[in-house]
């Protein structure tokens, strides 16, 4: 397995402008990439301050210029605000541009907010992705193809651009949701998590529902590829771990305020920070997350990566307000440290053994 990280481009307030947090986020890209990193992962939001990425594409295509090996991800594709035909090329061309170093990451979204403002209704967003999952894989696949679904019509065309990675780029699908689990099972694609605030017993949940749902679809519930998504900081300095988990919390309740459809907006796109109902505390998210001293966040990782058995696993590298000079020290970290040690611990782990059958289904 190998280890990612994941940007979020938060501006939490207006100190730093929406330049300066993307020249960051390229900054820790061509670290990680210098530090032998397998991925970065760049998310899409819009419309607010919750995540200044609009278009992790055209991240990815500027990010291969600067970048060798690392392999270059979007988490995600909010793919019901896209128009098929052109989401396609646009994906051939960027796995173009970056040597088939791209990671399509897909996922229907969750924010009101956004899709008021593009004029689509969240409602229809589940199917309107399933159907654009089936467009992208014949689009990208075939010389040419047609569609004729209930939101997406596509006369027979012929897409140009043409990945380089065969059959088509890598799809991780984001989401725990039974049915889209099911579709990145029946295609061939990975599941991609989050284990949000939870810890082990969120995460050993979330696997066996993978597999259940693989036996399900009459596959394999060990090679089904799964990747892990965690806030996760590692520093003998109180203070800056503390500052992590703090900027964490803000992350959550800026999301949580958006999903719900309670945010309050300030200055045209500035969301404030308000307290969520039944919120964990800062102490609980330090008991569950994969934060504090070097030993604990290896003990940790190495806990989560036995209980999930992920084949790529993420840490979010920049939320909130989060000082960008510390977050660098900490990829090296990690990079020098965390994850060789972490390798050397799981490398001679057995892969999974899903819970016998009777056992998920009763789960």
């Amino acid at each position: 397995m190998d280890f990612g990280i994941f940007i979020l481009m938060q501006q939490r307030n207006k100190h730093k402008t929406s330049y300066q947090i993307l020249r960051d986020a390229v900054e820790q890209t061509r670290v990680a990439d210098e530090l032998g990193f397998g991925a970065a992962w760049y998310a899409e939001h819009h419309f607010s301050n919750y995540g200044m990425c609009s278009s992790p594409l055209t991240m990815i295509a500027h990010c291969a210029a600067v970048t060798k090996k690392i392999r270059l991800g979007t988490g995600i594709v909010v793919a019901p605000l896209y128009t098929p035909a052109r989401l396609i090329a646009d994906v051939a061309m960027v796995d173009q541009l970056s040597d088939g170093r791209l990671n399509l990451g897909i996922g229907s979204g969750y924010q009101h907010f956004e899709f008021e403002r593009f004029g689509v209704s969240l409602d229809t967003a589940k199917q309107r992705t399933f159907e654009m999952l089936d467009m992208l894989e014949l689009g990208l696949t075939q010389p040419k193809f047609s569609y004729a679904g209930q939101f997406y019509q596509q006369p027979m065309s012929a897409i140009s651009q043409r990945a380089v990675q065969k059959p088509m780029p890598p799809t991780w699908i984001t989401s725990v949701d039974p049915a889209f689990v099911a579709r990145a099972v029946r295609g061939g694609h990975h599941v991609f998590v989050s284990g949000g605030d939870g810890g082990l017993e969120k995460l050993h949940a979330t696997r066996s529902l993978i597999d259940k749902v693989a036996r399900a679809e009459g596959k394999n519930p060990a090679q089904v590829p799964v990747g892990l998504l965690r806030a996760a900081y590692a520093s003998d300095n109180q203070a800056e771990v503390d500052a992590y988990l703090e900027c964490s919390r803000y992350q959550r309740r800026i999301a949580v305020s958006l999903k719900r459809r309670t945010a309050q907006i300030a200055d045209d796109y500035q969301v404030e920070e308000g307290i969520v109902e039944g919120e964990p505390s800062i102490e609980e998210s330090r008991a569950l997350l994969p934060v504090g001293s070097v030993d604990t966040v290896i003990e940790r990782v190495v806990h989560e990566i036995r209980t999930l058995k992920p084949v790529h696993y993420c840490f979010q590298t920049q939320m909130g307000d989060f000082d960008h000079p510390t977050m660098l020290k900490q990829l090296a970290l990690w990079a020098k440290v965390i994850i060789p040690t972490v390798q050397q611990e799981i490398a001679n782990d057995p892969p999974h053994v899903p819970a016998p059958a009777a056992e998920l289904a009763a789960a």
